[in-house]
């Protein structure tokens, strides 16, 4: 190529999730002689400063709220109301086609479902090749069983190329028709801690969750192994890092009235949102994962073990493809989804030998750096662009 190819990245919110704060990174890591990236937003929020701040161009072309903040719940329990959701996004459509037209993108590449589905008729309409990039299962033990199907149905047959974020995502949708590759959410530099021997042991103990606030990341469970835990271990502190988020308000209710009704008292802190995760993980002697469902890739499993923290995790998803080594040495203590009792046995190991755990996260630390850098992760996504920005421009 004689210039570098123009990439129209778009995602449906400007929260801060996980795939937000992964797109923040990949844009921080990407090569500006090979790629320029400008990122279309359907909605003002946080991610907008995040994204300017690494230089990033961002743009905001605003989605009527009423299809902004539908969940996917609500988008697949009617066939009506998606038809009149899809009536009511022409509209909109046209205007991002132009956009796209406007910006002379190379490529298009959606972050997120809703973005997914938009872009379909936009990025036809401009003509551009699209890539979907999937952050989510496509299944029935996520997504309502026929915004699944159909979902599956659209990855096959819509996009240029789709980019997953795991195996278990890609599992998820195959067999792919068109090509698809495998792009781990990236590590920062700074997500890895220089060295973990000199991390200092929290005194007196604490265990700590740390991600939003969501029936799919399980703090009641957290919550009752908690409750188990504090009669075991007098001392040992616990602590819940984030908030909810959408429409979760509800759970975050639950976990609280829970947290009163076992009488964990300020033995458990719900400490809300935090903009350091890093700095809270390297508070923690024991970091636990508690999804009752299986999670696309587990970003906050591989966080911890960059941080050189010990870790208890649910089994599924993508979380076995950070748990294990190459050479199947296993980084985590994995328990089953919902397995209370299983989750408070494994944090009672680590809190009663310390030791060993440090010896098993060094070792983790030095694997996930290297398997996880963001630096194979810009690469692999890059490859992407420039093979289907080569094709268009050929």
């Amino acid at each position: 190529m004689n210039r570098p190819v123009r990439v129209v990245v778009l995602d449906h919110t400007a929260q801060l999730g996980g795939a937000e704060l992964a797109l923040v990174r990949l844009c921080a890591a990407l090569d500006p002689e090979r790629v320029q990236v400008v990122v279309v937003l359907f909605a003002e929020g946080p991610l907008v400063a995040r994204l300017r701040a690494t230089g990033v161009d961002v743009r905001v072309l605003p989605l009527a709220r009423s299809i902004a903040t539908t969940d996917r719940h609500a988008a697949g329990r009617s066939a009506l109301r998606a038809v009149g959701s899809a009536v009511a996004t022409l509209p909109f459509v046209v205007r991002l086609a132009r956009l796209l037209r406007e910006v002379d993108a190379d490529v298009v590449h959606a972050t997120s479902l809703k973005a997914d589905l938009l872009a379909l008729p936009a990025a036809r309409w401009a003509r551009r090749p699209l890539v979907w990039h999937v952050h989510d299962r496509i299944s029935s033990d996520y997504l309502p069983a026929g915004l699944a199907r159909a979902l599956r149905w659209t990855a096959r047959h819509g996009p240029a190329h789709v980019v997953v974020n795991s195996r278990a995502t890609a599992s998820t949708l195959l067999p792919l028709r068109q090509g698809w590759t495998l792009a781990h959410p990236g590590l920062a530099p700074d997500q890895l801690v220089a060295d973990p021997d000199a991390r200092p042991d929290p005194e007196p103990a604490v265990v700590g969750l740390v991600g939003r606030v969501s029936p799919t990341k399980g703090q009641l469970e957290f919550v009752r192994a908690c409750a188990a835990l504090a009669a075991r271990h007098p001392t040992v502190r616990f602590r819940v890092v984030g908030e909810a988020l959408f429409d979760e308000v509800g759970y975050e209710r639950q976990v609280r009235a829970l947290a009163q009704r076992l009488d964990l008292g300020d033995r458990l802190e719900l400490a809300g949102w935090s903009g350091d995760p890093a700095r809270e993980m390297d508070g923690l002697s024991v970091l636990v994962h508690a999804s009752p469902v299986p999670e696309p890739f587990g970003q906050v499993v591989a966080e911890g073990l960059a941080r050189g923290v010990p870790v208890v995790a649910t089994r599924g998803g993508g979380i076995e493809e950070i748990a294990y080594a190459r050479d199947g040495t296993a980084w985590c203590t994995l328990v089953e989804p919902r397995d209370v009792d299983g989750l408070t046995h494994a944090v009672d190991q680590i809190l009663l030998d310390p030791v060993t755990a440090r010896d098993r996260s060094r070792a983790a630390w030095a694997d996930v750096g290297e398997r996880f850098g963001i630096g194979r992760t810009a690469e692999q996504v890059t490859r992407v662009w420039e093979l289907l920005g080569s094709r268009r421009r050929g």
